[in-house]
């Protein structure tokens, strides 16, 4: 196809339309269809938010897009609407405690296929902040209608097809017969510039490992395979512990409940079905906007290791018999173009299957169920503490 693609924006915050934190977000769609793209609505029970960004939007190089976009409240009021100029595709954007379940007014997938029966939908990490039963549920509701759905798990995508990290890194296991014997992710937030109360608060996030390391766990599981999510321990350093202190923050934390604030460190390790092991540290500690963040992978004779992934990512290689890094840096990449490209190709039929989509939403709710098991685990762990040094 080459005419105009519609699509639907849900969500009106920073993953549709950015943030100074950093470049996670969907804004690439301009970039990828260009004079084709047309954007037919807008969709966040703010309206008055949606319509700000439609007025910005439209004093931008991207205004001919927005020109016959319109916001509303709901879906519903959406559908309504576009009688006549059905989408093609609904980028799901909204904060994860309004979609992924059942219950009414948290249900935004089954509103939009529901609402528009052959709209593909591309749906935000995590798949939601609700229980993991109701996201199964959805789940078999969308393969029922035989929804075309994706993930957004970018990091699958570094470098797309061609990826050293992606199929490259698999390609390189697997050629050589190599057994992978563990994974080990670190995620360090630049938490300065995060300011949105929802993040903060678990009860709507979902809490740091759900939300945000989601990315991580989801890079290991798809190198180390499933988990044995009995297996999971973990620990963290909470908010009221001396070394949970933190000087830069930017908003007024004494607003959410203390039951409800987030750690600031978890460290967790589980075991993979295959027997390997998996560990992850992340943590809330530096100033600015800069991540750090690393990932290894570990297998007899082999270390695979990922500096950056969010900006300039660098893969270096330990091989047998070879004492020198093999080194791969990865200039210019931009693993949220080619994961939305991909998803367009295939919404648009220049890649044939849904295999084409390295995340789909049920392999998505695998990843969803481990970070809740961790932050379970967390939790079950610290009410054992038996020395706390409170601030």
């Amino acid at each position: 196809m080459s005419g105009p693609v519609n699509i639907l924006l849900v969500g009106a915050g920073e993953i549709n339309f950015g943030s100074v934190e950093g470049p996670w977000n969907h804004v690439r769609y301009y970039r990828i269809l260009g004079p084709r793209l047309r954007v037919v609505a807008l969709v966040d029970i703010d309206v008055s938010r949606a319509q700000a960004a439609i007025d910005a939007k439209l004093r931008s190089p991207a205004a001919e897009a927005y020109a016959q976009c319109k916001a509303f409240p709901t879906v519903v009021d959406a559908a309504r609407f576009l009688l006549s100029v059905k989408p093609q595709v609904a980028i799901v954007g909204a904060p994860p405690f309004a979609r992924g379940t059942d219950i009414v007014g948290r249900d935004l997938e089954l509103q939009l296929v529901e609402a528009f029966p052959t709209c593909a939908l591309f749906v935000e990490k995590p798949v939601s902040s609700g229980s993991e039963d109701a996201c199964w549920r959805v789940a078999d509701v969308l393969a029922k209608k035989h929804a075309l759905v994706g993930v957004g798990y970018m990091l699958r995508y570094l470098k797309g097809r061609c990826s050293l990290l992606t199929d490259g890194l698999r390609d390189i296991i697997r050629d050589n017969g190599l057994v992978v014997m563990g994974t080990n992710a670190r995620y360090i937030m630049a938490y300065e510039w995060a300011r949105k109360f929802a993040w903060w608060d678990k009860t709507r996030s979902g809490g740091p490992i759900i939300e945000q390391a989601t990315h991580f766990c989801d890079l290991s599981r798809y190198f180390g395979g499933d988990v044995h999510l009995p297996s999971v321990v973990a620990h963290t350093v909470l908010y009221d512990e001396r070394p949970g202190v933190l000087s830069a923050k930017q908003f007024d934390e004494d607003l959410i409940p203390p039951a409800n604030r987030l750690p600031r460190l978890t460290s967790a390790t589980w075991k993979y079905d295959d027997g390997a092991v998996g560990t992850l540290t992340h943590v809330i500690a530096l100033h600015g906007n800069t991540y750090d963040t690393e990932f290894e992978v570990y297998a007899d004779g082999y270390r695979f290791k990922l500096v950056d992934p969010y900006g300039t990512p660098k893969l270096s290689i330990r091989r047998p018999g070879i004492n020198e890094e093999e080194i791969h840096t990865f200039t210019n990449d931009d693993p949220f173009y080619t994961e939305l490209a991909s998803f367009l190709d295939v919404v648009e039929g220049r890649r044939l299957g849904k295999d084409k989509i390295m995340s789909s939403y049920e392999d998505a709710i695998k990843t969803y169920e481990l970070t809740w098991a961790i932050r379970r685990a967390s939790e079950a762990a610290a009410v054992g503490y038996t020395q706390r040094t409170a601030v």
